[in-house]
């Protein structure tokens, strides 16, 4: 029997789902994992050996691999004991997120020094892998009519010439008793729709058209959309237009229609048994709708109300949330939504609006996890999640480019801080895929905060509205912030230096192209000397 060597190997492949958490092992700035098996590979016996039974050199390896086994699980055991746990990682490793999220060679301690070190390297590491794709082709309307029909059926190609806000007259079917609200998913589901739906009711049969002996309602979609990013300052903005006189939003902030409310669900983890129909969505511009036709239903001929108004809806996902593409559209091979959900809006509204409002993107992530974190907040710990996010984004890009993580469902469930949502440019482009850059307002918070008159003055010649006086001007533009950050979360203090350094980091190449894109270094975020 000839002679045997013993080597280690991983486990399976790195793709493969594993169902345990492998534990990390640092000895002498070597990571061992310990799920590993022996392999026995056949080799000729070194000559300085040869004089040596071989029964004695089998006995004299077997007890040397029992005795660094023992030694390996003694210290194993002395870190958990005394709570020393610098060398070990005891977190999930993103393996366990499938193929296209294995770490790569980066899986590291993410707590202490040296591992901050190891991360810049992960973060150099994704750097390299920068690559900004071409410009991405344009679905074919008959694709995208043929995966919603329903939608394409119910709103026109063509709205009324005389209103500024896409508009159009549908005609109702239902009986003078009938309630025209009683089956709105968002009435259902939402108490606070339920309330303005009340009022709605009263109302609604005066402000039916009659023609013929047939009624019809003034249906509306909206002239402009504020569609990201969240917690950019949306909110504050969406509070000071809703001053304008010229200006109606949506019943409340952010119905999520097109990217969520549509697909049935609020999160995916949360999912509606219904997908809300396009009517449902129409109706919440119903009260915008009555104000722009005023009294007609005496008089057909008659102008409307107030034809200058337009209608804006302020859903902070617009712009890149696509996550329900992987249950809709189940076909799809390609690792990316077949369809965005930018190329449906612009098949039905070609010439709408888009005011984006962004922010330095590593502020935002550290916003958004105060926002939307539920326990133990601090800084020591949006650093790990931090850390653990860019190791999962750093795993997806060694087998798959830039754009398809962005848009790779199980990376972006996986990830405990949204880290993708703060890579603007990647969701910019794919916008400006289908509308030309004239038609999306690019601001940013730190300047919308520094000089509020200022910004509000460009949404407003953005938006083509009219002249206001001095005090409304003031109105709007010294009213206070709004949805700022919580007391107790401005008691959490900032993120940790080495945090906040290797997010610098990872967002440079994208603020790099961000700014190019739109010839302005501003929007670089580079720190002030």
């Amino acid at each position: 029997m000839a002679d045997t060597d013993y080597k280690y190997r991983l486990l399976g492949a790195p793709s493969e789902e594993y169902r345990k958490r492998p534990l990390l092992l640092q000895v002498d700035s070597t990571l061992t994992n310990l799920f590993a098996v022996l392999e026995v590979t056949k080799r000729d016996a070194p000559r300085r050996w040869s004089h040596l039974s071989l029964n004695g050199l089998r006995q004299v390896r077997v007890y040397s691999f029992l005795f660094g086994l023992a030694v390996m699980f003694l210290i194993m055991a002395s870190y958990v004991l005394t709570g020393d746990k610098r060398g070990l990682v005891w977190s999930p490793s993103p393996c366990q997120f499938g193929g296209m999220v294995s770490p790569g060679p980066f899986s590291v301690n993410l707590s202490t020094l040296k591992d901050y070190e190891q991360m810049k390297l992960v973060v150099k590491s994704i750097e390299a892998k920068v690559e900004f794709s071409s410009k991405r082709r344009k679905p074919k309307l008959k694709d995208l009519v043929d995966s919603e029909p329903h939608m394409f059926s119910v709103v026109p190609r063509s709205f009324l010439p005389a209103l500024k806000n896409p508009c159009w007259y549908e005609e109702y079917g239902g009986n003078s008793s009938s309630d025209p609200y009683r089956n709105n998913f968002y009435g259902r589901y939402s108490r606070r729709f339920r309330t303005v739906f009340q009022q709605l009711r009263a109302s609604f049969r005066e402000h039916l058209l009659r023609r013929d002996g047939r009624a019809f309602r003034l249906r509306c979609l909206p002239f402009f959309y504020i569609i990201g990013q969240p917690k950019c300052g949306t909110t504050d903005l969406y509070d000071r237009l809703r001053l304008h006189p010229e200006v109606r939003f949506t019943t409340f902030k952010e119905p999520h229609w097109w990217t969520r409310k549509r697909f049935g669900y609020i999160r995916l983890s949360e999912r509606y048994p219904d997908r809300f129909p396009v009517e449902d969505y129409l109706d919440l511009f119903d009260q915008a709708a009555h104000q722009i036709q005023g009294n007609t239903s005496t008089d057909p001929g008659r102008a409307p109300g107030q034809p200058d108004i337009i209608i804006g809806e302020a859903s902070a996902s617009t712009m890149w949330d696509n996550n329900a593409w992987v249950y809709i559209y189940e076909n799809s091979t390609q690792g990316e939504p077949p369809f965005l959900i930018q190329d449906f809006v612009h098949a039905l509204q070609p010439d709408a609006r888009f005011i984006v409002m962004l922010r330095d993107p590593v502020e935002r992530l550290y916003s958004d996890y105060l926002y939307f974190g539920i326990s133990n907040k601090s800084a020591e710990d949006f650093h790990d999640k931090v850390s653990e996010s860019l190791q999962l984004f750093h795993g997806c890009l060694t087998e798959s480019s830039i754009h398809s993580c962005v848009y790779n469902i199980t990376v972006n469930q996986a990830m405990p801080v949204r880290l993708h949502v703060g890579l603007y440019i990647v969701f910019l482009m794919d916008w400006l895929s289908v509308f030309s850059q004239e038609q999306v307002l690019v601001l940013r918070l730190e300047d919308h905060a520094s000089n509020t008159k200022f910004t509000m003055s460009q949404v407003f010649q953005f938006l083509r509205l009219g002249p206001l006086s001095k005090q409304l001007e003031s109105d709007i533009t010294r009213n206070p912030a709004s949805n700022t950050r919580r007391p107790a979360d401005k008691n959490l203090g900032p993120m940790l230096p080495m945090t906040k350094d290797l997010l610098r980091r990872f967002y440079r190449p994208f603020n790099q192209k961000l700014a190019k894109v739109l010839r302005n270094d501003s929007f670089l975020w580079e720190p002030r000397s």
